[in-house]
């Protein structure tokens, strides 16, 4: 792994966009891209988590405390649909699938402010404008992607340790629910998803605490990046074989504690090729 960019606190939601990275700092309230040719961040008065690029090219985010997805205007994020009527918590992250539809996590409760754990959901924002709930009892939703050109949605289950799968039927709605993958069993019980990429081999899981990148398909383990002491949050490809994966340091100290007394700094690596020695 090498490095690629510093200076996040907590890097979330890592997409890679006509030549450049754009990513979440949840915890620093910024928004961090190289699109111009260096590594620069911008502060936003309320912080996004996940991100996704519609069709069109325009960048949007869920908006972790506003209960909207924001669109980037180049100042900041502007409306673009409105989730205050459903969703019950946090917003984590977001995925979009070729007609610009958008599902993001509705994470159901504030852990930051104390909530007791709750069950979250998944919302739908068409391109309509109609906002609908697609999914509810999620282990604390996280990383979201297609599969199978876009017929298949795996979300991560924090809370379960598990990537569970949903088959989107022609109107967006999710059914088939089912298990993909076990991280607990296949990675370690201490693995636990947080962001997750989508490939022709599988799916990229950062599994946190489980301190590796993991590819695995059907419940079975393709392959693992060890991470060392470092924390994988997020990851993402460039559309080649390259996969970027933005990594937690607390400086020894336990992840829970780091966050509490915002002691975690972020960086950026990205592994090349990715796939290398995968079927």
């Amino acid at each position: 792994m090498k490095q690629y960019a510093t200076g996040m606190t907590w890097g979330e939601g890592p997409r890679w966009h006509h030549g450049a990275l754009w990513l979440s700092d949840t915890q620093g309230g910024k928004l961090w891209t190289d699109h111009d040719g260096s590594w620069k961040a911008r502060d936003l008065d309320s912080p996004s988590n996940g991100l996704w690029f519609l069709p069109d090219g325009r960048l949007t985010a869920a908006m972790m405390h506003e209960k909207r997805i924001g669109v980037w205007t180049g100042e900041r994020f502007t409306t673009y649909a409105d989730l205050s009527a459903l969703a019950t918590g946090p917003l984590g992250d977001l995925v979009g699938d070729r007609q610009g539809n958008l599902y993001v996590d509705d994470v159901g409760f504030a852990a930051h402010a104390g909530e007791p754990p709750r069950p979250g959901r998944l919302l739908r924002a068409a391109t309509d404008g109609s906002v609908t709930v697609v999914a509810e009892g999620i282990e604390f939703p996280n990383g979201l992607a297609f599969l199978d050109d876009g017929r298949t949605l795996i979300v991560a289950e924090t809370s379960a340790q598990r990537l569970t799968a949903f088959t989107v039927d022609s109107d967006g709605t999710l059914g088939d629910r089912r298990l993909y993958a076990d991280i607990a069993g296949l990675v370690g019980v201490d693995a636990r998803p947080d962001g997750i990429w989508a490939t022709p081999h599988g799916v990229w899981v950062a599994t946190t605490t489980g301190h590796a990148v993991a590819l695995v398909r059907d419940n079975t383990l393709i392959t693992t990046i060890d991470t060392g002491s470092a924390f994988p949050i997020a990851c993402c490809g460039d559309g080649g074989d390259r996969l970027f994966v933005t990594l937690a340091d607390t400086g020894g100290r336990p992840l829970s504690e780091a966050l509490a007394a915002r002691a975690v700094e972020t960086t950026v690596a990205v592994v090349e090729p990715a796939t290398k020695d995968t079927p």
